[in-house]
């Protein structure tokens, strides 16, 4: 990238889940200092502000391949609200069809583009574990734990999803040993009914409550449905009060065509100041 190229982006959101979206087919995006300069443009207040940041780039095997990031700069491998954004970013592009195939480093996706709707059939889980006992300082957690893309932990609650003290829950959780050296998402999430759950997430990367996590209500659909509390398709109401459809089928102990629904919505287009982005 030259020194003095500004840079195109789209400010897109799912569900609340906000991203920065850039078409590098053009290799525009620096690679130097790049985990460094993410965080500085998703920061909020001081920068674009995002939960995460999107680069689309050619694949000679699928339409396009992504490279996701999270808030503070570290590399995803997947993101269930960032990857509907991304494909219809791609979609309105014209670098890809309404049905497509884009590759992610959890293996390839595809997503189908209705205008605003997009569904997408995300990676095959897997990693399930049930009734999963940790020590947090001396509290007791009971979480359960499966991988859609990305590793999640679900903790099912009775009272008020407001009551939870989600920071410190959430944090504890994520950095226990029992899931090191990676971490882990952490959803705490209450069953309205066998089509209905609610869900707050602590995001890893973003080190705090987002309003939105797709890869994280796959998760607490597919754990609940375990339990027989939900059946597919399951509406998943997020923090943002936006809601997402998780449908999949179970096959022996596998989930199989499991699928992510809900909107990607355009906020608007912008230019990063070549200035911002060389200090």
């Amino acid at each position: 990238m030259l020194a003095s190229e500004d840079i195109s982006f789209w400010k897109m959101q799912g569900s609340g889940n906000d991203f920065i979206v850039i078409d590098n087919r053009g290799f525009v995006f620096p690679e130097k200092n790049r985990p460094e300069l993410v965080a500085k443009l998703c920061q909020r207040g001081l920068g674009v502000g995002a939960d995460g940041l999107i680069l689309i780039e050619d694949d000679p095997y699928s339409d396009f391949l992504w490279h996701f990031y999270n808030a503070d700069g570290s590399e995803a491998e997947m993101c269930g609200n960032g990857g509907r954004c991304a494909a219809r970013f791609a979609y309105l592009k014209r670098i890809a069809s309404s049905d497509m195939v884009f590759r992610t480093q959890a293996g390839p996706v595809r997503a189908l583009v209705d205008r605003s709707l997009v569904k997408l059939e995300m990676t095959q889980p897997f990693g399930l574990r049930q009734k999963i006992n940790l020590d947090c300082d001396g509290v007791n957690e009971k979480v359960d734990f499966i991988n859609t893309g990305v590793p999640h932990a679900v903790v099912t609650v009775e009272a008020s999803l407001d009551q939870v003290a989600l920071d410190e829950r959430g944090a504890k959780i994520r950095y226990h040993q029992e899931f090191a050296p990676a971490g882990t998402n952490v959803n705490f999430i209450k069953v309205d009914n066998e089509h209905c759950l609610s869900i707050r997430t602590y995001e890893r990367g973003v080190e705090g409550e987002t309003l939105a996590c797709g890869t994280g209500s796959v998760a607490a659909a597919l754990l609940a449905s375990e339990y027989g509390q939900v059946v597919s398709p399951t509406r998943v109401i997020t923090r943002s009060g936006e809601s997402l459809m998780i449908y999949y089928k179970k096959a022996g102990e596998t989930f199989t065509e499991v699928f992510l629904e809900g909107g990607a919505v355009i906020v608007y287009k912008g230019v990063l100041d070549s200035e911002f982005i060389e200090c």
